[in-house]
């Protein structure tokens, strides 16, 4: 069986980013926290059945943002969870925090509760580009999450940092990076800004970089990350050496977990069919409360067919830039890799795939293109 991991979405926020598109909500009142904590066990109690007695992996506490809970809270989730589930010796378990929700002794008393990673919601060091992100933090606070991260000896931190902000110069996205990087830690999640539908941008549009502008800080940014030893292994995720996040290593690789919370995803493999069910939670804070101890917690929820599991695998490994070895997709999907053909052929022959005996990665000019190699495995082509 694959790996198991467990997201628990935590959905509240002191106020909603513009650019944010994930299932978040400004909190209007007191933080539910003891009543949340209950619907988050209904809710696991019924999903529990999937996974029998699979131990846990990794454990990924998200949301909205995670750290308003308080360090009290978070340890009887952690506990309650414990009860239930198997952790694995090694399990990593993630905390999202934001810079403004946090001070010096949440981060030691978090540590206490038992997280042993951060990851933190930088997105720029400059005041002026944080007051444009709607952010509630500024720059000194942002610097002082990361050292204070350190003090605390939660050394396995990520710092999340966003590029292609309104009107950033190259100089300034520099900038950024090297204010991230010399703050030490141990993950960095470095990723443009796009404008999603349903978001405050999306309806009032800033003035971004030109597209030129924004390829020259990517591949600036890219390279002085991997020059102060920060090594590129997805998309926008970088890390020191053995740092990679397991939890979304996990997703990347196909791999099962479970999703609580408001709004929350899981994917699950069964033993015996081998099918593969995809389900979400009910997304509205006040009616999964209501509906955490019945079915209708559940959004929605489907097998994947055999027709959509190529593109399902390949949308997520091929964000990897190792790619996948060739078992590792009969292994996830119960699918031959013969399926594939012509296409898989197609790709190499246009250069946009390397293909080894028992290993597929994207080509360097593939990871740029990504969306046109995927475009060619939606199941009416296969």
């Amino acid at each position: 069986m694959p790996p198991l991991g467990l997201y628990v979405h935590i959905p509240w926020c002191i106020r909603k980013c513009p650019y944010c598109d994930f299932n978040s909500h400004t909190l209007q009142d007191i933080l539910p926290e003891s009543q949340y904590i209950q619907a988050l066990m209904c809710d696991l109690d019924q999903d529990l059945q999937l996974v029998h007695s699979r131990s846990l992996h990794s454990l990924f506490i998200g949301g909205g943002t995670p750290s308003l809970f308080s360090p009290e809270a978070i340890e009887e989730l952690i506990t309650r969870i414990h009860q239930r589930l198997d952790f694995d010796d090694d399990i990593e378990i993630t905390l999202e925090a934001n810079p403004g929700t946090l001070e010096r002794n949440k981060f030691i008393e978090f540590k206490a509760a038992g997280i042993n990673r951060l990851s933190i919601g930088i997105q720029s060091f400059c005041n002026q580009q944080l007051e444009a992100l709607g952010r509630i933090h500024d720059a000194g606070e942002a610097i002082n999450a990361a050292e204070t991260a350190h003090e605390a000896g939660l050394e396995n931190f990520n710092l999340d940092l966003m590029f292609g902000l309104p009107s950033q110069t190259q100089k300034a996205a520099w900038e950024d990076v090297m204010t991230a990087v010399k703050l030490d830690p141990k993950h960095i999640s470095y990723y443009q800004l796009t404008i999603e539908p349903h978001t405050a941008f999306y309806n009032n549009r800033p003035t971004l970089p030109s597209d030129d502008r924004i390829w020259r800080i990517q591949c600036e940014g890219q390279s002085s990350l991997q020059d102060h030893g920060y090594h590129q292994y997805e998309i926008s995720a970088y890390a020191q050496s053995g740092s990679q996040c397991r939890h979304n290593l996990n997703y990347w690789r196909f791999g099962d977990y479970l999703g609580v919370g408001a709004g929350a995803h899981g994917k699950i493999t069964d033993p015996k069919t081998n099918r593969i069910l995809r389900l979400w939670k009910t997304k509205h804070p006040n009616q999964y409360l209501k509906s955490a101890a019945t079915g209708a917690r559940i959004g929605n929820q489907h097998n994947v067919a055999d027709k959509d599991l190529p593109l399902e695998f390949l949308m997520n490994a091929l964000r990897l830039n190792y790619g996948f070895e060739t078992s590792l997709f009969e292994q996830r999907t119960g699918l031959p890799l013969s399926i594939l053909e012509p296409k898989l052929s197609a790709c190499v022959d246009l250069g946009l795939l390397e293909r080894r005996p028992e290993h597929i990665r994207c080509s360097r000019s593939g990871q740029h293109f990504l969306d046109n190699i995927l475009e060619r495995f939606v199941p009416e082509q296969i």
